[in-house]
């Protein structure tokens, strides 16, 4: 496959589950490329594809962290919530240590949209996983 054709598969309204259920049958270096277009489908976790893409980035594991990362430094506080409530929290502590200094950051010196969100509870959560190691 190519790299146009993988484009072809990010999914263009939030009920594509015909693209996100093509992507579930490809070998994940193919779908790579595309992990940051994947992850603006995860902006709310109430839309219909949401969890199917979750369940779909989850697979990248460390390859994850560059792109978690813009997002934890975006101020789009709900984007931030969904993802440290799902696709964060799924990630093994392993992987987790790597975002710690970002978790650290954010528990001990929350931007605006961070306080709107509440967060702190996530990120203590989150936090103590990262300390037992």
């Amino acid at each position: 496959m190519k790299a146009m054709d993988i484009l072809g598969l990010i999914p263009t309204h939030k009920s594509d589950f015909q693209n996100v259920e093509k992507l579930k049958g490809l070998d994940i270096k193919l779908v790579k490329p595309i992990i940051p277009e994947l992850l603006e489908w995860l902006q709310d976790m109430n839309w219909p594809i949401a969890n199917d893409i979750e369940d779909l980035l989850i697979n990248f594991q460390k390859d994850l962290v560059p792109y978690i990362r813009n997002v934890l430094n975006t101020k789009d506080g709900t984007w931030k919530y969904f993802l440290l409530h799902g696709l964060v929290k799924r990630l093994p502590d392993n992987i987790l240590l790597i975002l710690k200094p970002d978790l650290e950051r954010m528990y001990i010196n929350p931007t605006d949209d961070e306080k709107y969100e509440e967060l702190d509870d996530i990120l203590q959560e989150l936090l103590t996983r990262v300390t037992r190691i």
